[in-house]
């Protein structure tokens, strides 16, 4: 018994209590039947207000048992970006040797619903968010809250350790191979003109060498950048017209380059970022937080 009062005041402790609109249901039924008992002194009216009032109360007593115990906090969040759903996940965790129900996460203006976890489990909680800009993304005010069990008290529980995330540029801009072929980096230059091989019926009319055909002996031109993939450069101020649009632009280049395993580097104001070195991760993290 000691040992649940402990509980009861560390847990009451933790959570902040706000009333609904059912709490104040609450408080005019009893002073009505309180009236009615103090007017008319009926034995019925008595055992019904006791029994409302230990009702309300007890309720109070499971809430907080039910939610506060439990210990959230800010996991990892997948890519986001401006304008577009993404996900940020929290970890809540259960302690307790008691079931906690109908719990929810409140993360500014997104809320998830966990309708049940049990004792001395773990789950990874997704919240839904989309993001209005680009830059560091941070929360203060994450919460767990319950209604549980009558609704007649709103249990709050802070989670300590809120959302921090960075939301990337919103990719857009020129594809990838549109800028490749424009600047002719992995096809090499047809001027590059390096010897003959052998035709395989393949090749476009346009690199077979006329001249061995005549001597039957079909052959095509071999240029010397002719398949050779060397890492493309990327310049800041080469990839649009305002800073957004150059951001946006490098960020879709480098996701395309990430997607087909490319190598590249960015030329930026005051700083070379290259993919081999710094990774895809911290190049795209540099470029949001610019």
């Amino acid at each position: 018994m000691r040992s649940f009062f402990r509980t009861l005041v560390q847990t009451r402790r933790r959570v902040r209590q706000r009333a609904t609109r059912y709490s104040l249901l609450v408080v005019i039924l009893l002073f009505g039947l309180f009236l009615e008992a103090y007017m008319h002194n009926f034995n019925l009216v008595y055992l019904i207000l006791f029994f409302l009032f230990a009702t309300a109360f007890g309720a109070g007593v499971f809430g907080l048992l039910n939610i506060g115990e439990l210990q959230a906090s800010f996991d990892h969040a997948q890519r986001l970006y401006p304008g577009r759903e993404g996900a940020c996940y929290f970890r809540l965790s259960n302690p307790a040797q008691r079931f906690s129900w109908a719990i929810r996460l409140h993360c500014d203006e997104e809320v998830a619903a966990i309708p049940m976890i049990s004792p001395f489990e773990t789950q990874l909680v997704r919240v839904a968010i989309t993001p209005s800009k680009r830059g560091r993304l941070q929360y203060e005010s994450c919460t767990l809250q319950s209604l549980f069990p009558l609704s007649t008290v709103r249990f709050v529980l802070p989670i300590e350790q809120c959302l921090d995330t960075v939301v990337y540029p919103l990719p857009a801009g020129e594809p990838l191979q549109v800028f490749l072929q424009r600047q002719r980096v992995s096809f090499g230059e047809e001027s590059d003109f390096d010897g003959l091989a052998a035709y395989s019926g393949a090749e476009s009319l346009s690199r077979i060498h006329w001249p061995s055909v005549a001597k039957g002996e079909p052959a095509v031109k071999v240029f010397e950048q002719t398949g050779r993939r060397q890492k493309p450069v990327f310049d800041f101020y080469g990839a649009g017209r305002s800073d957004e649009a150059r951001l946006s632009q490098l960020c879709l280049w480098v996701l395309e380059c990430e997607q087909c395993g490319q190598p590249f580097a960015i030329v930026m104001p005051h700083k070379m970022l290259q993919s081999d070195r710094e990774g895809i991760d911290a190049i795209l993290t540099y470029l949001a937080l610019y």
